[in-house]
């Protein structure tokens, strides 16, 4: 046994060398406690510790107890600011005050290397050469024998620096030391975050409180606000119902309002003291009082009632008001007395009606115990406007229930009478009624046909459309309807044949249509009708073709038999029309065509009349800018005495070409200026052309007769002597002789206004213009002409012209004119010559003068450019 205990001995020498590794490695397992134990103790603040001012101190506790730290501070610093924040700070030799610092000037030293590069610093004094080589900073402060600095971090972001270090030369850091601060500054961030979230929790909730608190307390002050509104709201409102209950007599009503005031202050007692009509005498209709018995009427004095009367306003009168108002002689020294002995309290407010003080309502309390507050005084004075209020539509309603009572009386006369009187006015109402129906039918219906008007008609198409753009299977077609003969009928056999002409019209018209569609007259002698909801598109065209067969019948008027006819447009109701006056323009458009074409016919409508109407109104347009901007074209052409062969007269015309149609017609253009009413304009035009070229002359060369220029003039110059003296005035002004011009006046116009112009033109032949009858032979009564009009010259149509020498008959019509020239004193011209047979078949009837292309020089001769007309 002894030698088994002696294999396991150790040698001294092996216990001296085994002694020193047993105290390292004990020493290094106590440090390895206390390391844990400060993480224990850190995890520990994270959830007792409720502020970081008491969180860095016992951080700093912890740190130092396992390595030297008397020297201590933690600076947190974000990318997004410019400053550092030194949380904690303690050093035996600096003294840090301001809390912030500047970030650009830590940049130089530790910390802000730390907090830039995110690397922990070891530094040592003996060290500092090969330090300042690797690190490259500046020691800011006191300098340090030692100093550990690690970065605080989350995560992989730096947000501060942990910095320890000694001034003492007998103090040494170690790698270990480094190795701890760094793994206990791992775990501190995590403390301090979850320190600085409890911290914002608590100062938030204790903000949050503060707030709650005081929201609490003012909710309990404006409930109070309220319940006292709510009171006085209420009150108001029972003041209002008293006034308006007439049943309820002055008595109970005076102590309801004592009721109601004292639930709103102290009132035990309560009075109202009303003047009398002199204003001199009070008089107490209501008195409620724990002391004294109900005055009677009194004259006014210097009480307390009185001096509110002479103030208008309300009073607050206490022991402590009523010394100043008796030396001041508002109160009588009795009174003063009463309210002293009493120790009275006393609120007194006028009642005003109408701006005059009517009484005042007045409350008092008596003894030392209750005392009225200003507040009261302002509750008293709004509520005694009310109770005024309430008092004059109290009075009011007492007056009018006793006037109410009179009238009655006075109502019970009149109604008597007034029946009687009621009977007369029903009749006149009836009357009426009957008067506004026919005035309503007479607005909307023609009076001689009594078929619904133009105003009515519109009406109804109108919702026509409208029913076609929600149904658009529905048809709906507009018939214009214009009459033949209507203006003969009237001016043969007088107005009243022609009235009863359009009204058997309408009678035809409406046998031939259905009950639900709608005839109007819509003016003269036209007519518009609405085929409502049809078939078929074929039922237009046969109502209207019953319609022309109806009115082809011969009518009887005045014992005489009559024909008529009719020319119908069509235009179908479509979605895209949007007014009735759209529809009725194309129905018009279509019935213009339709007499156009012939009398007794119907057209539809189709989109190529629009564009061909809306062309004709571009060309009216185009016409009327170049009248207006001159850009016609003049030309002269001669008429020619055949035996001399020099030229007899000029005769101007213009041309006008287009910039985008080209030449456009001389009796096309012509046309455009009658249908737009610039007819007279363009004659006008030509003969200022006329004036300027006669003027003109000798320049031009021509000096070999006397120059004459004729101008085509339309007969509607001469349906006013005013358009007559127009003209004479414009040869006046051009300083032209009217010997020298000719005017040419076409048979056709004559043929339709003759009996109108006879005296224009006797006019203008008395002013020494030369007269031409021009396309004699293209009407129906030429010859009257012949004999009734001082004509110098006929012209022979060109038609005539153009048929010789084929047609004998032609060239006997025109010897036969020649003959009754010699008779009537006027010379014929043959208008039209354009060939070399023409003249030599006129030239052996011996006609004188002749007109045309052939016997122009060969060509045209420029009467006016541009310019110059």
């Amino acid at each position: 046994m002894s030698s088994e205990s002696t294999k396991y001995e150790l040698s001294e020498a092996e216990l001296r060398e085994l002694i020193p590794q047993l105290q390292q490695l004990t020493d290094k397992y106590k440090r390895a406690e206390r390391v844990q134990k400060a993480l224990f103790n850190i995890s520990e603040l994270a959830s007792s510790v409720s502020n970081l001012s008491r969180l860095y101190p016992a951080i700093h506790e912890i740190i130092a107890d396992f390595m030297d730290a008397e020297n201590f501070f933690v600076a947190f610093y974000s990318p997004d600011t410019t400053m550092v924040d030194m949380a904690y700070f303690v050093d035996e030799f600096d003294e840090q005050v301001v809390k912030q610092l500047p970030a650009e000037e830590l940049k130089k030293g530790l910390t802000g290397y730390i907090l830039e590069s995110g690397n922990h610093v070891f530094y040592r004094n003996e060290n500092q050469d090969e330090f300042d080589k690797d690190v490259k900073v500046e020691l800011i402060g006191s300098q340090p024998h030692q100093l550990l600095g690690v970065p605080l971090k989350r995560g992989s972001q730096v947000i501060g620096a942990m910095v320890v270090q000694t001034y003492d030369d007998n103090v040494s850091y170690t790698q270990e030391d480094l190795e701890v601060l760094l793994f206990v500054s791992q775990h501190i961030v995590t403390t301090v975050d979850r320190v600085k979230n409890r911290e914002l929790t608590e100062r938030t909730i204790r903000e949050r409180t503060r707030q709650l608190r005081q929201i609490n307390d003012d909710l309990q002050e404006e409930i109070l606000e309220r319940q006292k509104v709510e009171a006085l709201q209420q009150a108001l409102f029972e003041i209002s119902e008293l006034s308006a209950n007439a049943s309820r007599d002055m008595d109970s009503f005076y102590s309801s309002l004592h009721e109601i005031i004292a639930r709103l202050i102290s009132a035990p007692n309560c009075y109202i003291a009303i003047l009398d009509d002199t204003k001199q005498f009070l008089n107490f209709p209501y008195f409620s009082d724990t002391q004294d018995e109900a005055p009677g009427t009194r004259p006014l004095g210097f009480g307390l009632t009185e001096f509110v009367i002479r103030r208008g306003q309300a009073e607050l009168i206490d022991p402590s008001r009523i010394l100043s108002l008796t030396e001041d002689g508002e109160i009588d020294v009795t009174v003063a007395q009463r309210i002293l002995k009493q120790a009275n309290s006393w609120l007194g407010s006028p009642l005003i009606i109408d701006g005059e003080v009517y009484g005042v309502i007045a409350v008092q309390t008596y003894g030392k115990s209750a005392k009225y507050t200003p507040r009261d005084l302002e509750l008293m004075r709004f509520v005694s406007h009310h109770i005024a209020v309430a008092l004059e539509r109290k009075f009011r309603a007492e007056a009018m229930h006793a006037y109410s009572e009179q009238l009655e009386e006075r109502v019970k006369e009149r109604t008597t009478e007034l029946n009687r009187a009621n009977d007369v006015l029903r009749q006149q109402i009836e009357e009426r009624k009957e008067i506004e129906l026919k005035l309503i039918h007479d607005a909307h219906h023609d009076t001689l046909t009594d078929l619904p008007n133009r105003s009515m008609f519109a009406s109804r198409l109108e919702l026509a459309i409208a029913n076609k753009q929600r149904h658009p299977e529905n048809l709906f077609a507009v018939l214009f309807i214009d009459l033949d003969r209507f203006k003969i009928i009237n001016d043969t056999l007088g107005h009243h044949a022609g009235d009863e002409f359009l009204i058997e019209v309408s009678k035809r018209i409406t046998k031939c249509i259905r009950g639900h569609d709608l005839l109007a007259r819509h003016g003269g002698d036209e007519f518009v009708l609405l085929l409502d909801n049809f078939d078929f598109t074929s039922d237009v065209e046969e109502i209207s073709a019953r319609i022309i067969d109806s009115i082809s019948e011969p009518f009887i008027l005045d014992d005489k038999e009559m024909y008529s006819g009719a020319s119908i447009g069509i235009a179908h109701v479509e979605t895209y029309y949007r007014s009735a006056d759209e529809v009725i323009r194309d129905a018009d458009a279509a019935m213009y065509q339709a007499k156009s074409l012939g009398r007794g016919r119907l057209v539809i409508f189709d989109k190529s009349m629009r564009e061909r109407l809306l062309e004709e109104l571009e060309l009216e347009n185009e016409f009327r800018r170049s009248l207006r901007d001159r850009e016609f074209e003049c030309y002269l052409q001669p008429v020619i005495n055949l035996n001399t062969k020099q030229p007899l007269y000029h005769e101007i015309y213009v041309r006008w070409i287009h910039p985008t149609l080209g030449k456009i017609s001389r009796e096309q253009f012509r046309q455009v200026a009658e249908q737009s009413g610039l007819i007279l304009e363009l004659d006008l035009y030509q003969l200022r052309a006329a004036c300027e070229l006669l003027g003109n002359w000798p320049d031009a060369g021509l000096v070999d007769y006397e120059p004459k220029i004729a101008v085509n003039v339309s007969i509607n110059h001469l349906l006013q002597s005013s358009l007559v003296q127009k003209i004479l005035n414009v040869i006046s002004e051009a300083g032209v002789s009217p010997a020298a011009l000719v005017f040419e006046f076409d048979e056709n116009d004559l043929n339709r206004r003759s009996q109108y112009i006879l005296p224009a033109i006797k006019k203008l032949k008395r002013a020494g213009v030369t007269l031409v009858l021009d396309n004699f032979g293209s009407g129906l009564a030429s010859l009257s002409y012949l004999f009734s009009y001082p004509f110098d010259y006929i012209k022979i149509d060109h038609r005539f012209i153009k048929s010789l020498p084929r047609s004998l008959r032609n060239l006997k019509l025109i010897q036969s004119v020649m003959l009754i020239s010699g008779h009537l004193k006027f010379d014929v011209i043959a208008e039209g010559i354009d060939s070399y047979s023409q003249l030599e078949a006129l030239t052996e009837i011996e006609c004188i003068y002749g007109q045309g292309k052939y016997l122009e020089s060969s060509q045209l001769l420029p009467a006016l450019n541009q310019s110059s007309a």
